[in-house]
């Protein structure tokens, strides 16, 4: 808003009639904004994050400090983790394109064979631990994500 909308200038010929500026419309009663019950979720959920920002400024700045460090280093762990896991992949499809080779089985069927593997295991029927390579926590973990993992095989 600016000045002027706040201010009338009235002109300095005292007979000028003053003019007010007109009203402007009043909003339509759907236009109303928020019911009453809105209003308090909204202010509940803006207490919640106010309350967790103040528990988050009440810490020494040392704490703050070393919980983001903690994070740092989980996400490096993390990515470190994704690059070994993506080395033995490439490894693992390297010895079985050349075991495939051969036996004179295709690169098209190697790739059939581990989508249908891969999607036995998403949809629970493979639940075999591989000789015990492969840990029931992994196996959970993979239920777990099933639906994004899903996505990410999916054929056709």
């Amino acid at each position: 808003m600016s000045l002027t909308d706040q201010l009338q200038i009235v002109p300095a010929n005292a007979e000028a009639g003053f003019i007010p500026q007109p009203e402007t419309p009043k909003a339509k009663a759907d236009d109303a904004g928020p019911t009453l019950q809105e209003a308090i979720e909204r202010n509940e959920a803006l207490t919640e994050k106010i309350d967790a920002l103040d528990a988050i400024l009440a810490k020494p700045l040392s704490e703050i400090l070393a919980d983001r460090e903690k994070s740092e280093e989980a996400a490096l762990a993390w990515d470190r983790f994704g690059a070994m896991w993506m080395l033995s992949q490439r490894a693992m499809r390297r010895v079985a394109l050349d075991l495939a080779a051969q036996l004179g089985v295709s690169e098209e069927e190697v790739v059939a064979r581990a989508m249908t593997n891969a999607n036995a295991v998403l949809n629970g029927a493979d639940e075999v631990d591989l000789g015990g390579s492969i840990a029931p926590a992994q196996l959970q973990h993979i239920a777990r994500h099933r639906a994004f993992l899903r996505k990410q095989f999916r054929t056709g």
